[in-house]
């Protein structure tokens, strides 16, 4: 008798556990009906002006998450699972959405989720990064002038931020040093003389090597205040490949680009263009008046597939140009890891492609995301060769910075092709470096050429650039060149007339974003500039310089520890009203922690 019970058991549960699985299995075709009805709405919704280099685009299909699955019963049953989350189908990305009826996009993609597993165990594990050689002290006597962009990017802070955070030192080749510096605001003051930017300079002993001289060239962009900014064309492009997916990649694109939609005024305009395997245009200009419209548009997006960047690149630029506002602000804002796989994707040819669109009058931002196989070099390639700017969003604290706290100057360029060029005085200069900027180091013949690209400044922006001098009678320890054999007049001649108490000039040209001619701004730094105190904003600029030379190894080091950036810092917080400056210092006592 207790046998047949055990018997009868045995049966229930297994009649049960055949049920689920062909309920499953019911589940399974129902869902893979539902994708390729998905493809025939989707495909018929593209036309050939919508689409650019359109391919096949694998997808795979999974159960819905918002509907919880069966509870566990058996192993048979959770086999057929795994069978659902690794079917497999082809769908092309849309193109245009009807929003009254969303596109139905899978909720998971499971090749994606193995990159986004793949990318938390170690960071830097595919993450590329572009190398330059560390500038190197110069004689004033031979070289006295040093030309460069300007770079209002500041990428390399949250990035580093991001591997500190997960108790890593960076790659020496992430930390660019003019990009930590320029992470933060300081108080320049603000053009008044009819030029939408003005120049400002200060001196001090340098913290590191105190036989030299450290010089600070600030640059201040006039503040608009937003409601006065020109009506904007927005297109955001956005990268929905299989490597975005995740919390730190596509689901944080979405948190970031609602904070912006929702400080859009009702003049403003966005279109929604989206690639992966293909690009397509999900949403046409659109007012913000209809902000819902777009936030729906956006959330509606999934991650799957290959990466053809190039090509939504070339769509986005289309869609902007189809927009345009004479006298707006047209800006593309790129959403991405930068992980451009088919198509256009090297960096030459990306050079040459936004090298062809830098006529357009179009601008472009560039946000970037996720971890493990972050592709900076790409984006800093479609930053310089651009109009662009470059920000990395490590969390959605970072994303309310660059696109709500500092929306001017991320969003609208009121100076472009910003250049500086010094000369300095060999009386005085034995020899000089310009810190960090390697990247974009320009010819001397640059400076006035009008038809070589360089740095935009927004609204408001403030850029800071430093130069280590060491002063005529200190010993240059890092090198020189002997005499010449063949010339004999091989030392140039020092004018003695009317010059005799300056350091330095400090020149800049720029272009209003209309215009193609450059004006030019010009002030002397005089040889007792440093006989003050050194500012608060000064003391955490060096501080931050002195930092970003210790992460990297540099040869110029001198005597530099973390304890002094620490202790240095804490001399320039200030008013911190954010509370970036007091980040920073948390950030170098972890890395002084790291490196004991």
């Amino acid at each position: 008798m207790k046998t047949s019970k055990i018997i009868l058991v045995i049966c229930g549960f297994f009649l049960a556990a055949c049920t689920q699985k062909v309920n499953v299995q019911k589940e399974i075709t129902e869902k893979k009906d539902e994708v390729s009805y998905n493809q025939t709405a989707v495909t018929n919704a593209v036309t050939s002006s919508d689409v650019v280099d359109i391919a096949e685009e694998e997808v795979l299909i999974t159960r819905d998450l918002s509907v919880p699955p069966p509870p566990p019963v058996t192993v048979v049953q959770e086999e057929v699972l795994n069978i659902v989350d690794n079917s497999v189908m082809s769908v092309a990305i849309a193109a245009e959405c009807d929003m009254s009826m969303p596109m139905q996009t899978p909720s998971l993609n499971y090749s994606s989720k193995k990159e986004y597993h793949k990318s938390l165990t170690a960071t830097g594990n595919d993450e590329e990064y572009n190398s330059h050689p560390e500038n190197r002290f110069l004689q004033a006597i031979h070289q006295p002038l040093s030309t460069f962009s300007l770079d209002v990017d500041a990428a390399s802070y949250s990035n580093m931020r991001r591997i500190v955070n997960q108790g890593q030192l960076p790659p020496k080749d992430a930390v660019r040093i003019e990009e930590l510096i320029n992470y933060f605001s300081y108080d320049y003051h603000q053009p008044a003389d009819g030029h939408p930017v003005k120049i400002t300079t200060e001196t001090a002993a340098c913290p590191w090597n105190t036989k030299h001289k450290l010089l600070r060239i600030g640059v201040k962009a006039k503040e608009i205040p937003s409601e006065k900014l020109p009506v904007a064309n927005f297109v955001f492009l956005i990268d929905v490949s299989g490597s975005m997916y995740g919390p730190t990649r596509l689901d944080l694109v979405k948190s970031s680009l609602k904070l912006l939609v929702n400080n859009l005024r009702d003049k403003d305009c966005v279109a929604i263009v989206v690639y992966a395997g293909a690009a397509g245009e999900v949403l046409p200009s659109t007012a913000g008046t209809d902000r819902q419209k777009i936030i729906e548009a956006i959330q509606n997006l999934a991650a799957g597939g290959s990466t053809a960047g190039g090509a939504g690149i070339q769509l986005a630029y289309k869609v902007a140009e189809k927009n345009f506002i004479p006298d707006g602000n047209n800006r593309i804002i790129l959403c991405t890891d930068g992980d451009f796989n088919v198509g256009v994707s090297s960096n030459s040819e990306l050079e040459e492609l936004i090298e062809s669109k830098r006529k357009t009058g179009v601008f472009l931002t560039i946000l970037g995301y996720g971890m493990g196989n972050y592709k900076d070099s790409k984006l800093q390639t479609l930053s310089q060769k651009g109009n662009g700017n470059h920000a990395y969003i490590d969390n959605i604290q970072e994303a309310n910075k660059v696109l709500v706290n500092e929306f001017g100057s991320t969003m609208y360029t009121v100076a472009k092709d910003v250049k500086i060029q010094v000369e300095f005085n060999p009386a005085y200069v034995n020899s000089y470096r310009l810190v960090g900027y390697e990247s974009r180091l320009l010819n001397k013949e640059d400076f006035n050429d009008d038809t070589k690209d360089a740095g935009e400044l927004g609204s408001g922006h403030t850029v800071t650039a430093l130069y280590e001098i060491i002063p005529v009678g200190v010993e240059n320890p890092y090198g020189g060149v002997d005499k010449l054999k063949y010339q004999v007049n091989s030392q140039p001649e020092i004018n003695p007339n009317n010059y005799t108490s300056e350091l330095l000039t400090v020149k800049l040209r720029y272009k209003k974003p209309n215009e193609d001619k450059s004006s030019k701004l010009e002030i002397p730094v005089s040889i007792d500039n440093d006989k003050k105190k050194p500012s608060e904003d000064f003391n955490f600029a060096m501080a931050v310089a002195m930092f970003g030379q210790l992460l990297k190894g540099s040869d110029f080091k001198g005597d530099a520890t973390y304890q002094k950036v620490i202790d240095l810092a804490r001399e320039g917080i200030g008013e911190d009203k954010y509370g970036y400056r007091k980040e920073f210092i948390r950030l170098a006592e972890s890395v002084n922690q790291l490196t004991k």
